[in-house]
């Protein structure tokens, strides 16, 4: 649960997740600033109810950066 001062390609070793969860998204205004937050909720196998398992807050240049990585790695 942090928010995201900067984003860097990595390229260590990767592979797809085997398994999906449900991800929401809401505007925090935070002393004049609008925050774009992400939250995860736990996949289906978890035991418990399902509850916020990570959390991601954008502002506006981290936000421009993903929109740039988005944008570039699938050609829109």
């Amino acid at each position: 649960m942090a928010r995201v001062r900067t984003l860097t390609e990595s390229f260590g070793n990767s592979r797809v997740h085997p398994t999906e969860v449900d991800c929401s998204w809401q505007v925090v205004a935070a002393g004049g600033e609008r925050l774009l937050q992400l939250s995860t909720y736990g996949s289906d196998n978890r035991r418990s109810e399902a509850k916020v398992s990570q959390t991601l807050q954008l502002d506006r240049a981290s936000a421009l950066m993903l929109r740039k990585i988005i944008d570039e790695t699938f050609s829109l």
